[in-house]
């Protein structure tokens, strides 16, 4: 090889590393050890490094995690227990993102979801076994205070919760038999939800709803299907109403359904892209599907990327660069490139314990 080629491949390398995302932090729960797994993600040049950092003890079956937006703290919940005394804690970081503290504090419910509102004045928690939510107050430091508000319409399987970017509207989605998505006027000073007129956004039969992400600049929202395989697409009105649009499917009409179900759904930052996974209960068919989303906020399937057994969980890393999925039962974190054409590709993947479901990254 000439000197001058090697110097440009250097110098290649050296330039994509520099214009590559920061380090960051993967946090993922497990439910079986019982601990926080702490991961340090780096770029090389021959793609994202990920790193076990360190591994948290947690004392309770850990399921779900989510990240205040200003302050540098994790909650993490279990996914049962006896009601008042569902185990959970928060988590403080250091300003590098490694461990700090722990401060245990006590959920209401199960948790199959948990988030904050977009102010991280409030701690919203969705139980998938009696369809409860609740909303926990948090002071200016992100510590989690009193139950400040709570329903239970009597349907179950509630799989998550979000508010609106404006934060004047609170959504929760039912999967299976209960199909339903429960629409709310959130109150962003006391935490209070009410039902909107209608209280049910009534999905198409069979949908199943299960994860939503909000468009960042159009009043679209799109949810993952759990038992119609695919993404559907709703508009929000100013009064926070929901109104169906289309169902985009992630399988052709002649490929086999049974024993898959859909999981998370993530949005990339620019509204241009979004992803949504998709289980192989039954089958060998576990993929991330990958679609296009256009000025109207349609979407359109643009392809599938196959992952390891089960991907459930999906996070972006802060510079939306990376995806990063859980495996279920593949026992991995894995990282993959995010493209400008939304394509995926494959960057790192870290053995990890079975049946963590979930994870964040910052």
């Amino acid at each position: 090889m000439k000197p001058t080629h090697s110097l440009f491949l250097l110098l290649l390398a050296v330039t994509s590393v520099l214009n590559a995302e920061p380090p960051f932090h993967v946090y993922a729960p497990s439910p079986i050890t019982k601990q926080l797994w702490i991961v340090a993600a780096k770029p090389a040049p021959t793609g994202l490094e990920l790193s076990v950092e360190s591994k948290v003890d947690l004392g309770f079956d850990a399921r779900t995690i989510a990240t205040h937006p200003t302050q540098p703290i994790l909650y993490v919940g279990a996914g049962g227990g006896p009601v008042d005394s569902v185990s959970a804690t928060a988590v403080t970081l250091t300003p590098a993102g490694g461990f700090s503290s722990l401060q245990s504090f006590k959920l209401k419910h199960g948790t199959a979801y948990l988030s904050t509102d977009r102010a991280g004045r409030f701690l919203l928690s969705a139980d998938y076994g009696s369809g409860a939510i609740d909303v926990y107050e948090l002071d200016g430091k992100g510590a989690v205070g009193k139950w400040a508000a709570g329903r239970n319409e009597g349907r179950k399987t509630a799989h998550s919760i979000l508010t609106s970017n404006d934060n004047r509207f609170l959504y929760v989605p039912y999967v299976k038999e209960n199909n339903a998505i429960l629409q709310y006027r959130f109150d962003p000073a006391a935490g209070n939800v009410t039902p909107l007129d209608p209280a049910n956004a009534m999905p198409p039969e069979g949908t199943g709803p299960r994860h939503l992400a909000f468009h960042p600049t159009l009043p679209v929202v799109y949810f993952s299907n759990e038992q119609h395989l695919g993404v559907s697409v709703y508009d929000h009105d100013s009064a926070g109403r929901l109104k169906f649009r289309t169902v985009c499917d992630a399988l052709t009409a002649d490929e086999p359904k049974q024993g898959l179900s859909s999981s998370d759904i993530v949005i990339t930052p620019d509204g241009r892209y979004l992803f949504a996974g998709i289980r192989g209960h039954q089958q060998n068919f576990d993929s991330i599907t990958r679609y296009r989303i256009n000025e109207s906020g349609d979407i359109s399937l643009i392809g599938r990327t196959p992952a390891d057994k089960i991907p459930w969980g999906f996070t972006l890393s802060p510079q939306a660069e990376y995806l990063l999925v859980t495996a279920y039962n593949g026992a991995t974190i894995t990282a993959y490139n995010v493209g400008k054409d939304g394509t995926l590709e494959k960057s790192a993947s870290l053995p990890c314990d079975r049946d963590i479901s979930d994870l964040v990254a910052r």
